[in-house]
């Protein structure tokens, strides 16, 4: 999730448009609830908040390597998903390939309703 989410943040800054705020605190709202309704606390929903939020800023900076094109950083990946342990095999390959293909079909939409046409994403 965060990184479908880091992929329309990086279109809409390559676009020069601002992003609407609602939309980061609509995605933490809905994780903050439903980590509530699993039962979880206030301290451990508070603790749990601020890992999540490390996790999603560290992929934000580090998704795109920057030398102009969009590409996944593999050393990211393999951070956040060790099941892929190389970048030579055939799940990374499939992994990348669905990411980059996100990212083209976002970037083609239109920005004021990306977040709605994205959900509709079939790869």
């Amino acid at each position: 999730m965060f990184i479908h989410f880091s992929i329309i943040l990086i279109i809409f800054k390559s676009k020069k448009i601002s992003f609407d705020q609602n939309f980061y605190d609509d995605l933490f709202i809905s994780i903050e609830n439903n980590l509530r309704e699993l039962g979880f606390g206030d301290v451990a929903v508070n603790k749990k908040m601020k890992e999540l939020n490390k996790i999603f800023y560290d992929i934000l900076l580090k998704i795109s390597k920057s030398n102009g094109k969009f590409e996944i950083n593999s050393t990211l990946i393999i951070k956040y998903f060790p099941e892929l342990v190389s970048v030579k095999d055939k799940k990374y390959e499939d992994f990348v390939e669905y990411f980059l293909k996100f990212y083209h079909f976002c970037f083609e939409l239109p920005l004021k309703t990306m977040i709605k046409d994205a959900l509709k994403f079939r790869y």
